[in-house]
């Protein structure tokens, strides 16, 4: 009887341990006709989920520029920090997905000349696939949006772009640019057969600045009710960007946590923040 016994308790111990584990699909795929290519993403599923038939609340996480779906799996230890979070009772079980932004071409938004338009798929090809796939909750209050770097401007831009989609925005050491138009233009100079009116027109739209200073009373009204958590380090080459993205909310009445830390543009520093960043939307998602 005890050798029988034994196996069985230590069937029952390794079952409870992998209960206590979120899981990570590295290289799930889906076609985007608006891209005309499979794109890969990777998402994390909580502890429990193959276990119940329970929805939950979704977090998109942005990389940055240079990696790819990948890297919160490979350099942020995403499982690891979540399921951490999750076990403290720090965050609450949530869906994490991390789309690849660097394949074709690199960058979260539409091209200027419209060709390779990565927003127009993120909004209406990736989110309606994830919330056909997974058991996601597909109301606002329960989805957020965060990133770094490159994908910290993401989320910037698509919360501003589309407020009425995310409860919470974490955009960290966010690549959210600092130039004025004619900065801009010759940033874009390069760029052939490309107008200045449309020029111009892109400028406004991926302007911190000029989308506040444009948005309608009901935009504003929704880009305030969005929580908002910005963190950079003190020694980030992309500190001034971050600043001034911070003063422009004050001087406009966005309420927003602004945190400047010790740390650079490091992978150190944003494994360091992404529990405080699960912890922050995992509020946005609970009844007040």
């Amino acid at each position: 009887m005890k050798h029988l016994l034994f196996p069985a308790i230590l069937l029952m111990i390794c079952r409870m341990a992998t209960a206590q584990n979120g899981t990570v699909l590295e290289t799930p795929t889906l076609k985007s006709e608006i891209l005309k290519a499979e794109r890969n993403y990777s998402i994390y599923l909580p502890p429990g989920y193959n276990e119940s038939d329970r929805s939950y609340p979704v977090l998109y996480l942005l990389h940055g520029s240079g990696d790819d779906h990948t890297g919160w799996v490979q350099f942020g230890q995403v499982q690891h920090i979540a399921d951490q979070a999750i076990a403290s009772g720090s965050a609450g079980p949530m869906i994490i997905v991390m789309p690849d932004a660097n394949t074709g071409k690199r960058g979260y938004f539409n091209d200027i000349k419209g060709d390779f338009n990565y927003e127009d798929f993120f909004f209406n090809e990736l989110i309606p696939h994830i919330e056909k796939t997974y058991r996601v909750r597909s109301e606002r209050r329960y989805r957020a949006v965060s990133g770094l770097s490159m994908g910290g401007g993401g989320t910037v831009f698509y919360s501003l772009h589309r407020p009425d989609l995310f409860a919470a925005a974490a955009p960290l050491s966010a690549a959210a640019g600092s130039w004025d138009l004619e900065q801009y233009k010759e940033r874009m100079k390069n760029e052939e057969g490309v107008s200045e009116s449309a020029m111009e027109q892109h400028y406004k739209r991926h302007s911190i600045e000029e989308m506040i200073k444009n948005a309608s009373e009901e935009e504003l009204k929704q880009i305030r009710s969005i929580r908002w958590y910005i963190s950079c380090g003190d020694d980030d080459f992309l500190y001034e960007g971050n600043a001034r993205m911070h003063i422009t909310f004050r001087k406009n009445g966005i309420p927003h946590e602004y945190r400047v830390k010790d740390g650079a543009h490091t992978w150190t520093y944003w494994r360091m923040e992404l529990p405080l960043v699960l912890e922050f939307v995992s509020k946005s998602f609970m009844q007040h």
